[in-house]
């Protein structure tokens, strides 16, 4: 059995056929839904898999018909769990939030993103960082953070550039609007929409495989070399976020996500 394959998680189911790993998130009962553990694992399985030149692709699923319906809010914020993700918002590199994410976006082979369900908040963003998108039709997209008063902080300035047009991604963030995939490949989110996302990813992997892994690899890193941010924007994320956790909006949005009717306070920063 391959190596990163014989690993034994939680949250994840692991698997390779020909050289192409399958990594799939497994929390179906939370709808796949991002726990630290999810997210350390996750940390984990790519560190492996950036190691083990035999890999040609990497397929990056969800359990049971859902991708990732965002992060776990009751795993967040779980009071156990504060000091760490204040820590991960002060401290001066990448913080694990962010990590999780782009870790997909350096490993040294493709990445394919199969979205069906949900894919939400964390999820998109996960996706986003991913070399190719293919969703079945009736998937549900968003940036969801705005919805609970926060903003997206997992490497968005890094991973959308380049993939979504300023004013699209604009628009999803400021609104939290859930779209289908149909309009998501309309406006770039989206690579390919297909009945049977899994097996179209299974066919572009082999298709991956059939060249030589050094080509591809040369491929994915001149390519993201063209759409390359400082890292200050990973930053800002961080500085925002934590200006959205302390402001008193936040707990107004909390509260306007079961009572419609609530109004928000004048804007507290500039």
């Amino acid at each position: 059995m391959n190596v990163v394959a014989s690993y034994q998680y939680e949250t994840l189911q692991v698997s390779i056929v020909d050289n192409i790993l399958t990594v799939t998130l497994n929390r179906p009962n939370k709808k796949n839904a991002m726990s630290f553990q999810v997210i350390d694992e996750l940390i984990a399985v790519a560190g492996r898999i950036s190691k083990d030149k035999t890999i040609r692709a990497v397929i990056l699923n969800g359990a049971e018909g859902t991708f990732c319906a965002g992060i776990d809010l009751g795993d967040l914020n779980h009071p156990k769990n504060q000091v760490f993700a204040i820590w991960e918002l002060i401290k001066p590199w990448q913080s694990s939030f962010q990590r999780v994410c782009l870790v997909w976006r350096d490993l040294p082979v493709p990445v394919i993103a199969v979205l069906e369900g949900y894919c939400i908040g964390a999820g998109l963003q996960l996706a986003l960082a991913c070399d190719v998108r293919i969703s079945h039709p009736d998937c549900q997209l968003s940036i969801m953070e705005a919805k609970w008063g926060l903003v997206p902080d997992m490497g968005l300035t890094q991973s959308a550039f380049g993939v979504v047009r300023e004013d699209v991604l604009k628009e999803l963030a400021m609104t939290a609007r859930i779209i289908n995939a149909n309009d998501g490949k309309e406006l770039g989110l989206i690579s390919h929409c297909s009945e049977t996302p899994l097996e179209q990813a299974r066919q572009l992997a082999a298709e991956f495989a059939e060249r030589s892994p050094d080509a591809v690899l040369a491929s994915k890193r001149v390519i993201n070399a063209m759409y390359e941010q400082p890292a200050t924007t990973l930053y800002k994320e961080k500085i925002w976020q934590i200006k959205m956790m302390l402001g008193r909006n936040r707990k107004l949005a909390l509260r306007k996500a079961k009572q419609a009717s609530t109004v928000f306070s004048k804007r507290q920063f500039r």
